[in-house]
């Protein structure tokens, strides 16, 4: 017998003074039997650096890697915004460019992380509508621990440094910018 997704449900209130985005978000969340608590906040943090009234979550990891993550439809059906988070595949990421008006990577794992940009650096630097974003250890460990089924959050961004908290505690967080296209 399969095991079913765990359902998160999550009340977001976002102030991203970066972007001049503000609103209150009702989210659910399937975190999948084989996904850890980290990877789902760090899918949440995507939404909420990311956020719009439009941006919705994936099928998750047992889905083809027709969509991201996170994806973000304009009118006509068309990817407006693809997010993944990880460490996915270089080919991957060039699809997801090729479809996608603007492409976001939130990787997390210290070592294992740094590894895979190394690796894959080179193989997407020419991908101009590429946004990679990094996540410390400690990050991502902080995030796993407000990790709650019914979750409560605030989160302010402000010049790349984001405040989220709630019942269970509050971090700061500061992702490293790995890649960005140029008029970002």
């Amino acid at each position: 017998m399969a095991l079913k997704s765990t359902i998160f449900k999550a009340e977001l209130q976002l102030a991203d003074l970066d972007r001049s985005h503000f609103g209150d978000y009702s989210l659910t969340i399937a975190r999948h039997p084989s996904e850890t608590d980290e990877r789902m906040m760090v899918r949440l943090l995507a939404f909420a650096l990311n956020a719009s009234e439009t941006l919705t979550f994936g099928r998750g990891l047992s889905a083809t890697d027709d969509e991201g993550d996170l994806q973000d439809l304009d009118a006509t059906g068309s990817v407006e915004r693809w997010i993944d988070v990880g460490l996915p595949d270089e080919k991957l990421i060039r699809r997801a460019c090729n479809r996608a008006r603007h492409v976001m990577v939130l990787s997390y794992g210290g070592r294992t992380a740094e590894i895979w940009w190394q690796q894959t650096q080179g193989k997407v630097s020419g991908q101009k509508n590429l946004r990679v974003l990094a996540l410390s250890v400690e990050d991502s460990k902080a995030l796993a621990g407000l990790a709650e089924r019914g979750m409560r959050l605030q989160c302010t961004i402000q010049d790349g440094t984001i405040w989220l908290g709630g019942e269970q505690g509050h971090v700061e967080l500061k992702p490293k910018v790995l890649q960005a296209p140029e008029s970002a």
